[in-house]
């Protein structure tokens, strides 16, 4: 199946970017970031942010704004079937140096898990220099660590702000 990646949610105030690999099947079928609800990306930046919960796409991509932070995948086209980063084929990432140029306030980019870093690692040479930080999948498949120790990398985003 060909996957495309959504755009991306950012502002020009942006100073952290957080970069997935390639939205799931449900994600792409509901057209939101983190759309499956057993995903914790939202359950963690919520309280990581100091706000409370909502179900509301609408709130989810207003908090990332508030909070200067943007939201992209490393890839903008794939073949996979399934969701999982194991099975994509045929991978194009998208295009950071036209990115990066129009959003000069990011000093660091975080990652959502280790395929997104190699990925980004494979197809994206920058000139300047940014913070790199490999964060836990917030992914369902990722049951190597309880929701509380990703949590807790995750806070890394106050430092950040």
């Amino acid at each position: 199946m060909k996957s495309f990646s959504f755009a991306p949610i950012s502002s020009p105030n942006s100073k952290i970017l957080i970069l997935g690999t390639m939205p799931g099947t449900k994600s792409l079928e509901l057209n939101q970031y983190y759309g499956h609800n057993q995903n914790n990306f939202w359950k963690f930046m919520f309280p990581i942010l100091g706000e409370e919960f909502s179900n509301d796409y609408e709130m989810r991509k207003n908090l990332l704004i508030k909070n200067n932070i943007a939201l992209w995948d490393v890839l903008q086209f794939c073949d996979r079937v399934g969701s999982l980063d194991s099975a994509i084929k045929n991978e194009i990432a998208n295009d950071f140096e036209d990115f990066l140029a129009t959003h000069p306030q990011i000093e660091s980019i975080l990652f959502n898990g280790q395929k997104a870093a190699a990925f980004f690692k494979k197809y994206v040479h920058l000139t300047k220099e940014y913070k790199t930080f490999t964060l836990p999948s917030t992914s369902p498949a990722n049951a190597g660590k309880t929701f509380q120790d990703k949590l807790h990398e995750w806070n890394i985003i106050k430092n950040l702000l």
